[in-house]
């Protein structure tokens, strides 16, 4: 069988001073080392020769621009595919991380019953699903070359937990997803055969911005 490799790609650092759990609100764009990031994601495709075939993006503006410079050196389209958008969460909206005391609030208590679903958002299940459907949509698209999917860090994490066949409750913190890195999952026809996380862009990443919202 010819082999696809089909690279979840988390979006690249965002402008967000106020540090909000932005979610799925509307223009959150990329700083100035997110573009940074872009471009270096883009430039580590092309240094390696990568064949990538099939660009794909969250409709969210910070994965688009994202997206942007890999779709340009590839003179490709971006397929914007909503299956790979953030998670819904209720706290979107807050500066949960300058303020974490909000969250004694009683108004939030009904939100944080259950971590293991989770109760405030979209349940991880559904999350996956998603995420899975959207793979093989784009691994179908690139057989044999590579694809590019631009999205969230909690859908890539739990896509990973899951084909690791570990456990999707977890901490937050110990995420292996920085910004701009790749979660790259190798086909052999429709079987994985490998899976393997690098980061492009390490020596760009700011430990003080290291995410808020994803």
């Amino acid at each position: 069988m010819r082999r696809t490799v089909v690279h979840l790609l988390r979006h690249g650092e965002v402008y967000n001073p106020a540090g909000v759990l932005y979610g799925r609100a509307p223009g959150y764009h990329l700083s100035e080392r997110g573009e940074a990031m872009a471009e270096r994601i883009a430039q580590t495709f092309t240094d390696r020769g990568a064949n990538v075939t099939h660009v794909v993006a969250s409709p969210l503006l910070r994965a688009q621009q994202t997206a942007t410079p890999l779709a340009r050196a590839y003179d490709l389209g971006i397929h914007t595919d909503t299956r790979v958008i953030e998670a819904r969460n209720h706290f979107e909206g807050l500066a949960l991380s300058s303020n974490p005391r909000e969250l004694l609030k009683p108004v939030h208590w009904p939100f944080l019953l259950n971590p293991f679903r989770p109760s405030w958002g979209e349940p991880y299940t559904s999350q996956v699903r998603r995420m899975f459907a959207a793979i093989r949509q784009a691994r179908s698209a690139a057989v044999g070359h590579e694809a590019v999917i631009t999205a969230h860090q909690l859908p890539i994490w739990l896509t990973r937990l899951e084909l690791e066949g570990r456990p999707k409750y977890h901490d937050p913190r110990r995420r292996e997803c920085a910004l701009a890195s790749l979660t790259s999952l190798t086909f052999d026809g429709a079987t994985l055969v490998d899976l393997t996380y690098t980061e492009p862009a390490a020596d760009l990443l700011d430990p003080a911005s290291a995410s808020v919202g994803a």
